[in-house]
């Protein structure tokens, strides 16, 4: 699979204790128009997504090319992933991480084991897209953060930031949720 090329997101939702909770997923899509879902793709065996279920609503914040930081923080089990990190509470009471390309607010609809993994259906709740993935200030415009062939994005030349990050983010920890 690793010649399918996925774009990146950070899945975040704030727990039964009131903490905010994410992992990075390179498994989202849309499912339908009418109603409106999407889909992630989740880990059994991950600690993050049986908070997420439980919490019951969650956000998907796709990733912009430049925020491979970003990404090795939600893909590891290691260290606090919120501390000094700008992100709000949105009214939908799911964390909305700041900077990011676009934002999929969404319930859970339904949930289907399939394997090692839950495909998770999300009842989409509302859609922000972030102009420029910049807030709306007026910034330049950013490409998706892409997944190819292990490493970030599809150049052909090495690109030490991005491999360390998806090293760090898809070699060992508490990824896919």
């Amino acid at each position: 699979m690793s010649t399918f090329a996925t774009g990146v997101t950070v899945v975040t939702a704030v727990d039964a204790a009131g903490e905010p909770v994410g992992f990075a997923c390179q498994s989202f899509a849309s499912v339908s128009l009418n109603p409106p879902l999407v889909l992630f793709c989740a880990d059994h065996s991950g600690r993050t997504w049986p908070r997420i279920r439980e919490a019951g609503r969650f956000c998907v914040n796709v990733l912009a090319e430049d925020q491979s930081e970003l990404c090795g923080r939600f893909g590891s089990g290691k260290g606090r992933k919120y501390d000094g990190l700008a992100w709000d509470l949105s009214r939908w009471r799911t964390p909305a991480l700041r900077d990011v390309l676009m934002r999929a607010h969404a319930e859970v609809y339904a949930v289907h084991a399939a394997g090692d993994h839950d495909v998770v259906i999300g009842r989409v709740l509302e859609v922000e897209a972030m102009e420029g993935g910049d807030g709306g200030t007026g910034g330049a415009e950013r490409d998706p953060m892409l997944f190819f062939r292990g490493r970030f994005g599809l150049g052909s030349g090495p690109d030490d930031a991005r491999e360390a990050a998806a090293r760090f983010a898809w070699g060992w920890g508490d990824h896919w949720g």
